[in-house]
């Protein structure tokens, strides 16, 4: 038997036995990604709880303090790059009094104290290296005894592959996971290194930047959220599926109540959410001083099947003028406008079909614009419709249209004398001037009718 000392007396009081745990999954994580072996297992027999890998089996070399390039040019893979890690998993291990068997085809190693050679008052934590009990063994397996299944629990719970969370969309940066009842967690490379009460996702995080590479600390715990907002930001910039868009949805619903999640407080995401959930489905981007202009449009579209979203002004700003990422426009209320009235029909009804008092008030069209000369040259029909196009963001009450030479008035005119004869006198002056409203030539034509009409009042 060889003694290789790990020069180790006492070391990381705080961490406990799941710390020691963490650090040989990791490492066994590691070793199945950069060898693409087969899925390291935890497992308890008789003899213990293993630690099993597939790998190229671990040597006493690989327990020396030092970086490992390896690691080191594969960072989109790995969670470590020191040899410190092992390390202090087996110094923490021996602290606790749990006995260590690591088995690997270059030989078997446990742990024990020796004094360091020359240095005979000095005690120091050694491996025990013997010959391999198996010359064929593929892999390594770490063998504990003195361990209890809340303790593995523990340790397997900073795991993202033993977490049980849900993936909803891989991007460059990472992948977007369904948060789960519990607070959102952060994994880097598949450790979890932080978690959120007020994120809408958990993240896996496989591209670093340089700032969350300085904050990992040699627990990989506690990380704060400024080394890693920017990662998270980017990978929500890169979603494009709907099971994220449609999560994005129901949350951004919650901005008036202010339950908004914190990721939908940024206004890039907030914006590419926006564009994301256009590009996916139906939906309505309205701000809440719109949602109380514009009633009737709002329930309109709801009952068009289109999923309305509150969204805050700033956001509403930033959506201008803006395509989503199929290349489509954003729908806004102006959007939501003109494909209203672009797919608009008039919904006629004859003279016979009003009701007695509207057809009284019909009748009396001759009698109106007789006030102003009589009926405009232009105009051959003058029609009652139950729909009108958008004006704005409520109906049109009346329309002149020249190349169909008619106006259309909407039926709820007839409810007045007053409202009808209006409108009607109002689209003749559009039928006569040929202009459009707020045009000098309209408001002439206009102000000639009411003159007219106050001539023969007068006589």
């Amino acid at each position: 038997m060889r003694k290789f000392d790990l020069n180790i007396e006492k070391v990381l009081e705080d961490w406990d036995v799941s710390d020691a745990l963490r650090e040989i999954i990791a490492n066994a994580i590691d070793e199945e990604l950069l060898t693409n072996t087969k899925t390291m297992k935890v497992f308890r027999d008789s003899t213990g709880w293993h630690f099993r890998d597939f790998g190229r089996g671990l040597e006493y070399k690989h327990l020396t303090q030092k970086e490992n390039l390896e690691k080191l040019n594969r960072r989109d893979v790995v969670i470590g790059k020191f040899g410190v890690g092992l390390k202090d998993a087996l110094a923490t291990l021996d602290r606790h009094k749990i006995k260590v068997s690591i088995i690997s085809r270059h030989g078997d190693i446990s742990l024990g104290k020796a004094p360091k050679q020359e240095f005979k008052d000095i005690v120091t934590l050694h491996a025990l290296i013997s010959s391999p009990s198996d010359p064929c063994f593929v892999g390594t397996d770490f063998v504990l005894r003195g361990v209890n299944a809340k303790q593995i629990e523990s340790a397997k719970n900073f795991f993202l592959r033993f977490s049980g969370e849900t993936l909803l969309e891989t991007t460059k940066y990472g992948q977007v996971l369904k948060r789960p009842k519990r607070a959102a967690r952060i994994y880097i490379n598949g450790v979890r290194v932080a978690e959120e009460d007020d994120f809408l996702f958990s993240y896996n995080i496989t591209s670093l930047t340089k700032p969350m590479e300085k904050a990992l600390n040699r627990e990989r715990t506690h990380v704060g959220r400024a080394a890693y907002t920017q990662r998270v930001k980017d990978i929500l910039m890169e979603c494009r599926h709907s099971s994220v868009a449609e999560i994005v949805a129901k949350d951004l619903r919650n901005f008036e109540s202010g339950k908004l999640h914190d990721e939908l407080k940024w206004l890039d995401v907030a914006v590419h959410a926006c564009k994301l959930l256009n590009a996916t489905g139906s939906y309505l981007f309205v701000t809440p001083s719109e949602l109380r202009m514009a009633p009737m449009l709002v329930d309109q579209a709801e009952g068009d099947g289109i999923t309305v979203v509150t969204i805050p002004e700033t956001v509403r700003q930033k959506l201008r003028g803006l395509k989503d990422l199929l290349g489509l426009p954003i729908r806004d209320l102006s959007e939501y406008i003109q494909e209203w009235n672009q797919s608009f029909d008039f919904n006629f009804v004859k003279p016979e079909d009003l009701n007695k008092n509207e057809r009284r008030i019909y009748d009396k069209t001759k009698n109106v614009l007789d006030l102003i000369g009589g009926r405009p040259a232009d105009v051959k029909k003058i029609l009652i419709s139950e729909t009108m196009r958008l004006e704005g963001f409520e109906e049109a009450v009346g329309v002149w249209e020249r190349n169909e030479q008619r106006i259309v008035i909407k039926r709820s005119q007839l409810r007045s004398l007053r409202d009808y004869a209006g409108t009607l006198l109002h689209e003749a002056a559009h039928a006569t001037s040929r202009a459009s409203d707020l045009s000098r030539a309209f408001e002439d034509e206009l102000t000639g009718s009411l003159g007219t009409i106050a001539s023969k009042s007068i006589g």
